[in-house]
Order: structure tokens, then sequence, then C-alpha cells
């Protein structure tokens, strides 16, 4: 750990007690690392679950002689109904709201808790803060854009390839959803809604906030692999879903051909971005940052072919013949599925305030995550597919 941190004006950093609720997650689980590692900062973890960091709270050898055992406190508690929360977030000098319900499959069939996890849940979060004048770093979702403005235009129109029909900008591109049948975007609308709740009180009671718009963060520990660490019959994101069938020995399954295009950031530079924002408050209170990485951009049949050509570097085993296999959204997902067609981040605002750029390949990051899955999972699946089916 820096013996002595400076911002990037120059001014001392001073120790803070940061109140961290999803800190049990995949991005939180690396925040809490960072932060442990690098800086003289308190965590007050907050979650129902702590499996990503126990790693954290128990460290090898004597807890101490551990450089961060008397830094990191773990709350189990669910923020919707534990009176306990006001008291922690009083105890802190920053919130940083990670919770969320943040997975597609969950969107369609899960709406009414994914609109209370991501609206109502975080009401309390913000009121809290406002009340008590405490600074929030609130993670909302690329998804609050919707679709772009080029996917209306005529398929052969060459104002699709003009960044002002695609590009997304934190302060001008508008935010388009699918009709209200498409049940898809309960989680983009309760994720707006939210941003502008802590907008508002930012404007009119003084709240100081940063909300954070992340474009497909990945890395090791994101999401679960279904049956081993996650539920038999859940449908993980993208990178997870796809690691899932390599680990297996599938084809990939490519909802509606796989033509959507997205862009992918490695975790370990998102999180430097992270890092950036509570250190700086004078640079980052008020803005929304995206934080994404636009030199990534694939649709996702080509993610699909670049992770089957990794994990046969990474595993030694040979791919299958026809490593892929097309799906429809209703098959996959359920009826009431939507999609965009583009999420690309602009970068300009993160640029300016923060100094912050994305430095991982797509393919670096994608060799990194799937020897993290392989060396975790490949074992425990072998040994489940093994076992005899009961009569």
């Amino acid at each position: 750990m820096a013996s002595a941190r400076i911002d990037l004006d120059g001014n001392p950093i001073k120790p803070l007690t940061i109140c961290m609720i999803g800190a049990g997650g995949f991005i939180g689980s690396h925040l809490c690392e960072k932060l442990l590692a690098e800086t003289p900062h308190t965590l007050l973890a907050v979650d129902v679950y702590n499996d990503k960091i126990k790693h954290l709270l128990e460290p090898s050898g004597s807890s101490s002689s551990s450089p961060w055992a008397d830094r990191i406190q773990f709350h189990r508690l669910n923020i919707k109904n534990d009176s306990r929360l006001e008291g922690l977030i009083k105890m802190a000098d920053l919130t940083v709201n990670l919770a969320a319900i943040c997975t597609p499959a969950d969107y369609n069939t899960r709406p009414l808790d994914t609109i209370y996890s991501n609206f109502i849940d975080a009401l309390p979060v913000v009121k809290y803060c406002s009340e008590n004048g405490k600074r929030l770093i609130h993670f909302s979702t690329c998804e609050v854009y919707g679709k772009t403005i080029g996917c209306f235009l005529p398929k052969d129109s060459p104002l699709r390839q003009d960044p002002d029909y695609f590009v997304l900008k934190e302060d001008a591109s508008p935010c388009i959803f699918g009709p209200i049948e498409k049940q898809r975007w309960s989680y983009a609308c309760a994720k707006q809604l939210i941003e502008r709740l802590i907008y508002a009180e930012g404007s009119e009671n003084g709240l100081e906030f940063t909300i954070v718009r992340p474009f497909n963060w990945i890395g090791p520990r994101m999401d679960f692999i279904p049956g081993i660490d996650g539920p038999s019959e859940g449908v993980p994101r993208v990178l997870a879903c796809f690691s899932n069938n390599l680990l297996r020995h599938e084809p990939l399954k490519l909802v509606d051909g796989g033509e959507s295009q997205r862009t992918f950031v490695y975790i370990k530079d998102a999180i430097e971005a992270v890092l950036l924002m509570i250190e700086n408050p004078a640079r980052a209170n008020g803005h929304i940052f995206n934080v994404g990485n636009p030199n990534n951009e694939v649709t996702v049949r080509q993610l699909a072919e670049m992770m089957t050509q990794v994990y046969a570097k990474v595993s030694g085993e040979t791919p299958l013949d026809s490593p892929t296999i097309d799906v429809s959204s209703k098959e996959f997902y359920g009826e009431g599925y939507d999609d965009s067609d583009k999420r690309i981040p602009d970068m300009t605002i993160i640029n300016r305030q923060l100094g912050w750029n994305p430095k991982t390949s797509l393919w670096d990051l994608l060799e990194s995550t799937l020897t993290y899955q392989h060396r975790t999972y490949a074992e425990a699946i072998k040994k489940s597919t093994s076992k005899p089916l009961a009569s």
C-alpha cells in the first residue's frame, strides 16, 4: 500500500470509510480487493452473500497479521428490510451502491423483482445519503440508453455509419426503450428512474453523487456457472453463458443470430476508473460516467468465435466442429424479449474529468477470464456430468 496518496489535483487523500452495498458480487469483490491492497480506506461491506470476498474476510495465515484485517467488516443484510442500513451509511464518508438484479433472463421472467430491486430497494440508500449529507456513487447501467437512433433508420442508410446516430453520450443521447409489453426493458426503466431521482436530489437537496454506467465489464468471478455455483436452471449473462457451454463442450447458443454489437471492458481496467471517482470527488461529483472500451467492439457471434479460440488455447481441448447454434430470443428468454443493436460509449467526459482510458484488448481480457473459468470450474463440471442420472 502506498504511504502517501494524492488526488489528480495534487491534494493528499485522507483515509475514507466506505459503505459498499453489494460488496459480495462480481464488481464489489474486485473493488474490495483494490481498495484493501492499494489504499488506506476502511470498508463496511454489505451484502447477503460473501462467497466472492471470503478470501478478504479470512486471509491466509493469522488474521491479526493481515494488512487489512482491521479495515473490512462484513455486514450480512438485505437492504430492502433492514433497519441497520441507515446506521452503516451514517458511519461512512461515502456509500457505493452496487446492489441490483442485472441478468437479462430475469428482466423477462421476474420483471416485478427487477423493478423493485433496481428502483424501490435503492430509494432508502439515496434518502439516507441525502438526509445525512453523505456522498453516493451509484451504479447504473448502459442499458438506460436503450436503442440507438441509428437502429430506426433503413438498413441501407449511410447515416447508420455516422457516430452521431449510435455512439452513446451521457449528456446528449436520448433513452429509447421498446413498448411496455417488452418486459426486457423493466431493468433499464428502473435504472433510469433511480438515476433521475438521484440527479433531482443533487439539484434540489445538494446530494453529492456520481453515477456509473458500466458497459459490459467482464473478468474472473463474473456471474455463475449453472448447477456448479448457481442454480441449475439459471441463465447468466453472455460471458458466463458461453463459458458454461465451453466448459461442458456444448455449442454456444447465439440468440437471434448473435448480430447485436457490444463493447467489453476488463474488470481491472474498470475498477481503476471507480477508484479515481472515489478519490477525486471534486472532479467526479455531479457527473454521470460511461465506463467501457469502445475499441473492444464485436458482435455476439464474433465474441462466441473468439471465446471458442481462446478456450481451446487455455484448456488444450479441441473445439467442436460446429461451435455455435442459433436460437430465437423467444426460445431462449421467453416472451417479451427485446434488445438494442449497438452499445458504444462516448468516453469524452470520463477522459476529461479523470483522465481514464481502458488498456486491455478483448483477446487479452478473454484469455485472463477463461483461464480463471477453466481453472475454477473444469474439474467440478467433469464430476457433475459423470454422475449417473437418478432413476
